[in-house]
């Protein structure tokens, strides 16, 4: 074997180190390539991702990371929030209100000129900047910096990247500046992919598949067990209630069709404040049973999701929403908002049902109909069962996250 077929591609990651999406991503690629992190933000690093040489976060910090800790102190502050919003929706959050983050974070200023100075120490092949709004902007600032001397870069977008800051006035033109900036671009929405070309993309968009990597289908298929969907008594709504999440208008919709719930329990996970507060009220008014799912890993809450008859999701912006896909893979009917890439996995009124997030009434019509039709529940578990063999199968995204690096790896050596 030849010097060229055993060098394995230098990867800098620029990402939420605290994040489960990144660090399944990262670990799916590091058997192939030599993977390095520089975190978007100085915060709790993953279990996932300790083993990964860490870069641009204060020396006391990484040798705890290093040890296999995480920083305790840090995470106790920060406890209450960590239940409530994963990190991906965190950081869009930060997004939105980052004065207020300031005071807890170095300048973008320092973190880019940080950044620059281990690009040229660790001279990587390639920059990975997964997510745009706090990874993105970083990353930029330092290609101001390093100019011709930048590595490829490619640019990840989640969620709401593009999709909802994209139209903000305060965060358009950075936006753009990356899409016009970076060598490749990628997603997980084909809708993502034209809305780049709009906002001026001149990077190569990479293949379409889900950020957050595939399922182990063979354990769901045990978790799921033999019980039809149609004869599950679980109703299981997205509790989030912020700048995004919207299931104050989900709880409104299960009242305005509890006649049809007699019998039936709903669980809510991640509940905001306001949520638990007017799910309680629910309860009372109803008698029909409230359990708030309590934090937990992500097999556990795919538990929760096998046990569901109907999962419900609404939110304002999204990109592929997590949640749905977890629905699709367990056999529980998703009912999902029509800002969350949804009619490119369920096709409405067959597979899923597509509903607006803000209007309580044709959401509480999608509740009737799937509370009520069991042939519908029932054939869409079937439905997406196949979806789920052919779009999410974890070795099947895992060989695609490595196929989507050798793509890169070959364009350079020819270039």
């Amino acid at each position: 074997m030849n010097r060229r077929a055993k060098y394995r591609m230098r990867i800098l990651f620029v990402a939420m180190c605290d994040s489960i999406h990144a660090a399944r991503w990262i670990n799916q690629i590091e058997a192939e390539a030599e993977v390095h992190l520089f975190p978007a933000f100085v915060d709790t690093v993953h279990p996932k991702l300790l083993h990964v040489p860490i870069y641009g976060m204060p020396a006391p910090l990484v040798g705890q990371h290093q040890a296999g800790f995480w920083h305790r102190a840090r995470r106790r502050a920060k406890q209450a929030l960590k239940r409530m919003m994963p990190p991906r929706l965190r950081a869009a959050g930060r997004a939105l209100c980052a004065p207020a983050e300031s005071a807890n974070q170095p300048s973008i200023e320092d973190r880019a000129k940080l950044l620059a100075d281990v690009i040229q120490r660790v001279q990587p092949d390639v920059v990975h900047s997964m997510e745009f709004q706090h990874a993105g902007y970083l990353t930029l600032k330092a290609k101001e910096r390093l100019g011709n001397r930048f590595p490829t870069w490619i640019a990840t977008n989640w969620g709401s990247d593009i999709y909802l800051f994209g139209r903000l006035k305060s965060h358009a033109n950075r936006v753009r500046a990356i899409l016009q900036q970076c060598d490749y671009y990628s997603c997980e929405c084909c809708r993502d992919v034209k809305l780049a070309r709009q906002f001026g993309l001149r990077g190569q968009p990479l293949p379409v598949f889900p950020n957050a990597g595939g399922y182990d289908l063979e354990r769901l298929s045990r978790l799921r067990g033999a019980m039809k969907t149609s004869e599950r008594r679980l109703i299981l709504l997205k509790g989030y209630q912020h700048w995004a999440g919207r299931a104050l208008t989900g709880l409104r919709a299960l009242e305005l069709c509890a006649d049809e719930l007699r019998g039936y329990r709903m669980a809510i996970y991640t509940p905001f404040p306001d949520v638990r507060l007017r799910a309680e009220l629910f309860e009372s008014n109803t008698g029909i049973p409230v359990e708030f799912v309590p934090p937990c890993p992500h097999e556990e809450m795919l538990g929760w999701f096998a046990q569901a008859r109907v999962y419900l999701g609404l939110s304002i912006s999204d990109g592929i929403c997590t949640s749905m896909l977890d629905a699709i893979v367990t056999g529980a009917f998703p009912i999902q908002s029509d800002t969350a890439c949804t009619d490119e996995w369920i096709e409405d009124g067959i597979s899923g049902l597509v509903v607006p997030p803000e209007d309580p009434e044709p959401v509480a019509r999608a509740l009737r109909r799937a509370l009520t039709d069991d042939g519908l529940v029932d054939r869409a578990a079937e439905i997406n069962l196949r979806t789920a063999r052919q779009r999410l199968d974890e070795r099947i995204i895992a060989e695609k996250i490595r196929s989507f690096y050798r793509g890169v790896r070959l364009k350079r050596a020819a270039a």
